[in-house]
């Protein structure tokens, strides 16, 4: 499943590597946000074999594949971002080895840079991992550093959460935990949604096996401070949601301090628009608290055998800053839960 917003040029430079490369036993569908270009005409013209669901609406990212897996009957949804190159053999790789694997309810394929092909790339490398404060990083990528691949991340391993560009996920498993979280439009919602699955004693993998090329920034580039509130905002809020250990108050406290020298750091690297976002992004937060802290106790109420796997006990902040850990084998492995 693809979901599509005005993204007729890369459904047409992407589509034919999925084309090529899924097999018969799979069906192809591309969901359309409420394009206002010719994405629609483009699917029906020059690729007939693909199915096309329109929503007539921009629902973001989480309301999109929600309104759209409904309609799908599947026993796995394989998600897949509009702008990525699919690898021969890569959906089957991933489908045996999920098979296979019955305790695992969703993975990720290794992901790599389609720019700069031997290295990974940004959103979700070779598996997802968060931090003791509910800062995410990748094996592959710590904050903007992305490491290249030269088969050091190669072997299967479980992960905090799997990237949302390619996460295939059994489809019981999703409409059980409630789907996608529509509240936070776009960015990190595939993270919220591991969290939930975490909370429940699932077990999630990365499977290097199996590989793509994400071009990224297909929607919403890095380098706009939309992006920058989404992605500060929404990480609150997942943290207040998911983070279900006790001394709530303090541990908020302490994070909020450390977005306030996040945004220091992208007032001199990005420019004052950036650092106005994270501003902009708190105050959404704490508008949205009580709503947030509500499903927090829903959530806590229904958690079981929590699957801590994957967690960083310390803070990445500090690893990658101070300490100079830029890539992933530099970090302690003492600080890992396994």
């Amino acid at each position: 499943m693809i979901l599509n917003y005005n993204g007729v040029s890369h459904l047409r430079q992407f589509l034919p590597s999925v084309v090529a490369y899924t097999p018969d036993w799979a069906e192809i569908i591309v969901a359309d946000n409420g394009s206002t270009d010719c994405s629609l005409a483009a699917i029906e013209s020059e690729f007939p074999s693909i199915r096309a669901i329109a929503l007539g609406h921009n629902y973001g990212f989480a309301g999109g594949y929600n309104l759209a897996l409904r309609q799908i009957n599947a026993g796995y949804y394989i998600i897949l971002n509009s702008d990525v190159e699919i690898t021969e053999g890569c959906f089957t790789k991933l489908i045996e080895r999920m098979d296979s694997m019955p305790e695992v309810s969703a993975a990720q394929p290794k992901i790599r840079d389609y720019k700069r092909r031997d290295h990974f790339e940004y959103a979700g490398a070779a598996g997802g991992f968060i931090d003791k404060h509910g800062y995410p990083f990748c094996r592959g990528r710590i904050f903007n550093f992305c490491e290249r691949d030269i088969a050091q991340h190669d072997d299967m391993r479980e992960v905090f959460w799997a990237s949302g560009a390619c996460l295939v996920v059994r489809s019981k498993v999703f409409h059980e935990i409630g789907g996608f979280d529509e509240s936070l439009f776009a960015h990190m919602e595939e993270i919220d949604l591991c969290w939930r699955l975490k909370n429940q004693g699932h077990r999630i993998f990365c499977f290097p096996e199996a590989r793509v090329y994400h071009l990224g920034g297909g929607t919403l580039s890095a380098g706009r401070p939309r992006k920058t509130f989404l992605n500060f905002r929404n990480n609150l809020i997942i943290v207040l949601k998911n983070d279900l250990r006790k001394r709530l108050f303090w541990r908020l406290l302490k994070r909020i301090s450390l977005d306030g020298l996040g945004a220091v750091y992208l007032l001199f690297t990005k420019g004052p628009l950036h650092f106005l976002a994270v501003m902009r992004a708190h105050f959404a937060f704490y508008f949205m608290f009580p709503k947030v802290r509500k499903e927090r106790r829903r959530l806590k109420a229904k958690a079981k055998d929590r699957n801590r796997t994957g967690v960083y006990r310390h803070a990445i902040f500090q690893s990658y800053f101070l300490d100079g850990k830029k890539v992933f084998g530099a970090l302690e492995s003492r600080f890992f839960v396994r």
